[in-house]
C-alpha cells in the first residue's frame, strides 16, 4: 500500500480493507474533511447587499400567473450587462454571458421583451445574451437542447422559463427527480453557471406551493427560492426571498412598471392603499387573534401563542420552515404581514433570531 496516496491513507485511517473497489475509490474522492481544499462559492449578484444566485446551483423563481416572474428575470439578465439594476448589483466588474431559454411564450412575445425591455434596460447591450424560444419543440428535445446549449455557449446565468415544459407530466416523481439531477449536473459542469428555474405556484389563491412533483423536487434542490407577487389594486410587484441555504435576505423589493414598460423601484405599499387588514379578519384563524381596543386596528396577533404552536416543541427552526408554519396556522397569504409578525415575535421575546454554524438564519424558542 502506498501510504503517500491520500485515498489509501484515508482508507487506512478509517480502518477500511486495503483492497478497494472502483466504487469505493470514487466515493473516497468525494470525502469531505475540514482540511479539504474547496473552491469558495461564487455568487453572480447581490440583492440588498447580500450575495445571491451562486454558480453551480439552482435558484427557483415562483409566483402566480402574471405576478412579475419574467420582470424579475429580465432584471437579472440586464444586470449581467449593466451591473446595477434596481436593488440588484453584479459582483464581477466584467459583464456576464446569459442564456434565456423560453419554453412558454410565443416567438413574438419573447422578441417583444427582448426589444422593448432588455434592449432599453441595457442600452442595446445584448450581444452577450443568447435568447432561444423552444416552445414548438417536443419536451424531450427541449431537455436535450438545453444541455447542448449550456455546453456550447457556456453562459454564466441560465434562465429556464419554465421548467414545467421539460417534462410531460409535472406529477411524475421519477421524471421530476431525473430532471432536477440533470439540471444540477448542468449547473456544476464546465465553468459552472447558475440556473434560474421559473415554475408557477398552484392556482389556488391561498396555496403558495410550487406546482406538481417537479415543484417538490425543485424546492428540495434549490439553493434559493424567490417568490413574486402582484399587489392589487396598486399594481405593484413584490419580490421576496422565501428560502436560502446561506444568506438570508429579509427585505422585500417593490417595483412598478412605468409608462415605458420598464420596472422602477417604488416604496412599500402603505396600509391606506391596500384592502384593510380588518377586512381579512374573518379569513384569519381567530385562535391567534386578540381583540384589543388599545391597538391601532382594534386587534392584534397573539404572537407568543402563535410561535409556541408553530415551533411545536422544537428548540430551533429554520426561517423558511417557521414562516410556512406561521402562515398555515394564521391562514395568511401575505409574506409582508408574516414578516411583521416575526418582528413582533422578536420584540415580545416569543422567539430569538440568530445564525447557525453555516450562516443560516434560525429561530429559537424560549427558554433561550
Amino acid at each position: 500500500m502506498d501510504r503517500n496516496d491520500p485515498i489509501e491513507g484515508a482508507l487506512s485511517q478509517a480502518g477500511a480493507p486495503q483492497v478497494t473497489s472502483p466504487d469505493i475509490l470514487k466515493l473516497e474522492q468525494m470525502r469531505i474533511t475540514p482540511q479539504k481544499d474547496l473552491q469558495p462559492m461564487e455568487f453572480l449578484f447581490r440583492l440588498f447587499g447580500k450575495p445571491c444566485f451562486p454558480r453551480g446551483e439552482l435558484v427557483a423563481i415562483t409566483g402566480k400567473a402574471k405576478s412579475g416572474k419574467t420582470f424579475l428575470t429580465s432584471m437579472l439578465m440586464a444586470c449581467c450587462q449593466v451591473r446595477d439594476v434596481l436593488c440588484l448589483h453584479r459582483e464581477r466588474e466584467e459583464p456576464l454571458r446569459v442564456m434565456w431559454y423560453d419554453t412558454e411564450q410565443s416567438d413574438e412575445s419573447t422578441q417583444d421583451i427582448l426589444k422593448h425591455r432588455l434592449v432599453p434596460m441595457t442600452g442595446d447591450n445584448v450581444a452577450a445574451m443568447d435568447v432561444f424560444n423552444v416552445r414548438a419543440m417536443p419536451w424531450q428535445q427541449r431537455r436535450l437542447l438545453l444541455g447542448e446549449a449550456i455546453a456550447y455557449y457556456e453562459p454564466d446565468l441560465v434562465v429556464v422559463d419554465g421548467i414545467r415544459d421539460l417534462v410531460n407530466d409535472i406529477n411524475d416523481g421519477v421524471l421530476a427527480q431525473e430532471v432536477m439531477e440533470e439540471l444540477l449536473h448542468l449547473a456544476s459542469g464546465g465553468k459552472k453557471c447558475c440556473i434560474a428555474c421559473i415554475l408557477h405556484q398552484n392556482k389556488g389563491s391561498e396555496d403558495h406551493n410550487l406546482r406538481g412533483w417537479i415543484g417538490t423536487e425543485l424546492m428540495n434542490k434549490a439553493f434559493e427560492v424567490y417568490a413574486c407577487e402582484k399587489l392589487l389594486p396598486q399594481r405593484i410587484f413584490a419580490v421576496e426571498q422565501t428560502l436560502t441555504r446561506k444568506y438570508d435576505i429579509e427585505q422585500t423589493m417593490y417595483f412598478e412598471v412605468g409608462t415605458d414598460g420598464l420596472p422602477a423601484l417604488c416604496g412599500v405599499p402603505v396600509a391606506e392603499s391596500t384592502p384593510a387588514v380588518t377586512e381579512k379578519l374573518p379569513k384569519l384563524n381567530n385562535q391567534y387573534i386578540v381583540h384589543d381596543d388599545g391597538s391601532e386596528k382594534g386587534w392584534r396577533f397573539d404572537v407568543v401563542r402563535l410561535f409556541t404552536d408553530a415551533m411545536g416543541g422544537q428548540s430551533e427552526m429554520g426561517h423558511f420552515e417557521l414562516q410556512q408554519r406561521v402562515m398555515e396556522l394564521t391562514h395568511l397569504r401575505s409574506y409582508q404581514v408574516a414578516a411583521s409578525i416575526f418582528k413582533q415575535g422578536i420584540e415580545q421575546k416569543a422567539i430569538v433570531k440568530r445564525q447557525d454554524s453555516r450562516g443560516r438564519v434560525v429561530y429559537q424558542a424560549p427558554p433561550f
